[in-house]
């Protein structure tokens, strides 16, 4: 999947912050010319901002009027625009009106206050930071701002202002940051609750129409949540780096992401030169490199692979933690999450035991709380279907 480091802030091939790489296609000719820009949404989604902000971002920086049409997905910039060079304003973008000023997390929230300026809230430090406001995207933010991000409505401002202060620009307290997600969480489900099918009519559900809503905004991860799953998301502790100082697994993952078209035999050969093979992080690992958005249907034909990888109960555990990573950074593939679970479960490659288990708690060993909600959430009508079924052959046996 073509997805780069928000910001450019890491290097790191595991960074946790990923957003779509920006694709533009050039229409019409002469003065008729333009560019539209396809996945602006996803950016957008990824990066938790209005997709109005980066394209009116790009009208600004190149003097070009814009069209954006939510409803058909188009957004539009006069003139021929490649992609590089749209990449790197909106690079621009995140620096000015994402990144947070004192910790640079893209975890942040835009407040417009009461004087009309705005204010960066960030999740993860905690930090309240005065916002760009020269800029002449602020002009549109004061009177577009956004509704839907945890600071944004009425009397959050303030709250945020108040957790700010109470902890000396650190942290929100335990209780504080738990209210708030378990609230916006609630919410979500709420309103998607009536597009989950029952497990029942799974069979149907799963069919190529079956999708769910992911158009809210994810909750943003509070800080507890990233000191939780720093170490993970790297995938190896530090007395586990060989004797040039070099981590295998990271090693690992380079060698996946740039030999795509590596066969099954040379990436098990790359694990035992490495001296990963039979650990379990290198399943996970494995499974955040060497599927694209069509995970579902590639799960079959690298069953063989991955059973050379997943022999034991914590190997089948990493492998749905890699799981989670990769879902949380594709909208497709999201809507895809039910197929995708099922696939390793028809494959034998999960058992339907770690499956049930897995799914009863979410976890924040390699995700984020909420982002862990969020895949469990997703996959609700599959774990039913799991349940039920397990039951019924229970039932069957009992008879018998």
């Amino acid at each position: 999947m073509a997805n780069l480091n928000i910001g450019g802030q890491s290097d790191d091939a595991f960074y946790r912050y990923k957003m779509p790489k920006l694709v533009s296609k050039i229409e019409g000719k002469g003065n008729g010319i333009k560019t539209v820009i396809p996945n602006m949404a996803d950016i957008a989604r990824a990066l938790s901002r209005p997709t109005a902000y980066p394209t009116k971002y790009f009208g600004c920086e190149l003097g070009a009027q814009v069209k954006i049409d939510e409803k058909t997905d188009r957004y539009i910039v006069n003139g021929a625009h490649d992609a590089a060079k749209l990449q790197s304003l909106l690079n621009g973008f995140i620096q000015k009106f994402v990144l947070c000023p004192s910790c640079g997390n893209p975890e942040t929230d835009i407040i417009v206050d009461k004087a009309g300026l705005i204010q960066m809230y960030c999740n993860a430090c905690g930090r309240r930071n005065k916002g760009e406001n020269i800029h002449k995207l602020a002009t549109y933010i004061v009177k577009n701002p956004p509704v839907n991000n945890a600071y944004g409505k009425k009397g959050k401002a303030d709250k945020a202002d108040k957790k700010s202060k109470k902890n000396g620009a650190s942290t929100p307290t335990e209780e504080e940051e738990e209210e708030d997600r378990d609230d916006d969480f609630t919410k979500k489900i709420k309103e998607e609750a009536a597009a989950i099918p029952d497990a029942d009519n799974f069979k149907s559900a799963l069919g190529d129409d079956w999708s769910v809503d992911t158009s809210a905004e994810g909750a943003a991860a509070r800080m507890r949540e990233l000191e939780g799953s720093v170490k993970t998301q790297m995938t190896l502790d530090d007395d586990e780096d060989d004797e040039d100082g070099e981590n295998p697994y990271e090693l690992f993952g380079i060698y996946l992401e740039e030999t795509p078209k590596a066969t099954d035999a040379e990436i098990i050969a790359k694990a035992e030169e490495l001296g990963i093979t039979g650990k379990s992080r290198a399943v996970t690992v494995l499974i955040q490199c060497i599927f694209t958005d069509d995970m579902s249907r590639e799960i079959k034909a690298r069953t063989s692979l991955l059973r050379k990888f997943v022999t034991t109960e914590k190997d089948q555990k990493a492998l749905l933690g890699g799981m989670e990573r990769v879902l949380i950074t594709s909208k497709t593939l999201m809507l895809k999450a039910p197929h995708v679970l099922k696939a390793f479960y028809d494959n034998d490659i999960v058992e339907e035991e770690i499956i049930l288990k897995w799914g009863e708690k979410p976890s924040k060993k390699y995700v984020s709380r909420d982002e862990a909600k969020d895949v469990r959430a997703r996959v609700e009508p599959f774990l039913r279907w799991l349940a039920e079924a397990e039951s019924d052959s229970e039932e069957e046996s009992d008879e018998e």
